[in-house]
């Protein structure tokens, strides 16, 4: 069983209606595989997503502050309260400092939320694990929507990755992101190590969006 972890970005198809659509075929399709699949849609949609759909959510972003006077800014006892299973953190769109990195897995820790962070190589991966978050997913940025996978066109990069990970924290699991779309990319990450995938435009920009996920965990 892998992890699927579908980032919704500020795609016009992955807001709105079309975020709650698309959450309702993630539900359906992951009822019937053993994978773990979950969401990361826009914040404004979570609340909605969350009071009819059963799948996991997640925030694409937190802010590295708690309650307070911080205008416009997401904490993490936001997502908490909304029931909302964890975050990326430092995404290749939305980079952190490192002291606000460890702020927020450390945060994470306490609340009981899933964190996500995002390295774009492999001695990232590496810092990004000595912080001990759940997750690291590596994804080098020139291949991000680029329809080329990572696991394909730099498959060392992931190897490394998972070797320099382990090595520093046995229990951090890794994803592979970037370029990710079809059940043969999936597969290859797994194989490369990998506990899993973080992709976006494959899946929330599909002609198909059922059809897609469907051929990514192999329905069809």
């Amino acid at each position: 069983m892998g992890v699927i972890i579908i980032n919704f970005k500020a795609y016009r198809e992955g807001s709105g209606s079309n975020a709650l659509e698309l959450a309702r075929i993630v539900e359906n399709v992951s009822s019937r595989v053993e994978d773990y699949i979950a969401i990361a849609p826009p914040y404004l949609d979570i609340s909605e997503i969350l009071s009819n759909v059963s799948v996991d959510v997640f925030s694409q972003h937190v802010d590295a502050v708690s309650y307070g006077s911080h205008t416009g800014m997401i904490t993490p006892e936001m997502i908490k309260e909304r029931g909302v299973k964890g975050s990326l953190i430092n995404h290749s769109e939305h980079r952190l400092k490192l002291s606000d990195i460890e702020y927020l897995v450390s945060k994470f820790k306490t609340l009981g939320l899933i964190s996500v962070v995002c390295t774009n190589n492999v001695s990232t991966t590496a810092s990004a694990s000595a912080l001990s978050p759940n997750y690291v997913a590596i994804e080098p940025p020139e291949l991000i929507g680029s329809g080329i996978p990572v696991s394909k066109a730099e498959p060392e990069i992931v190897e490394n990755s998972v070797r320099s990970a382990k090595e520093i924290n046995p229990d951090v699991k890794v994803l592979c992101g970037a370029g990710i779309s079809k059940h043969e990319d999936y597969v290859t990450a797994l194989d490369l190590g990998a506990d899993g995938v973080l992709l976006a435009s494959g899946i929330v920009k599909a002609k198909d969006r059922r059809k897609a996920l469907e051929e990514l965990v192999g329905l069809r």
